[in-house]
């Protein structure tokens, strides 16, 4: 699936993710956030070598559940689905941390 470049301020539920088949990538952050724009780069990359992997783009912020149901607190955070159960999530990736991330997830 393309690499999307804007958060969206709706999203899935965590009952449409936990019901997802195959593998996800929930990216919570915010438009404007420093450290958002610096990973997009990476994110997009290794999106274009995975055409299987479905990426969500959700605006996050207080008050938002499903970024609590994941226990998000510092953007941007990865979360890493296959068929709706968490391989892996990261907080604040380096580009060689999310490099790992996307592999581990190719490979489970």
């Amino acid at each position: 699936m393309p690499y999307d470049p804007v958060y969206h301020e709706e999203g899935p539920t965590r009952e449409e993710i936990d019901q997802s088949s195959g593998p996800m990538v929930l990216e919570f952050g915010a438009n404007w956030c420093g450290h958002c724009q610096s990973l997009s780069p990476t994110v997009e990359a290794l999106l274009s070598n995975a055409p299987d992997v479905r990426h969500v783009r959700i605006a996050d912020g207080r008050g938002k559940k499903l970024g609590r149901s994941f226990r998000v607190k510092l953007w941007p955070t990865l979360v890493f689905l296959r068929d709706g159960q968490v391989v892996s999530q990261l907080v604040r990736p380096t580009d060689a941390e999310a490099r790992r991330g996307f592999e581990e997830l190719i490979a489970s």
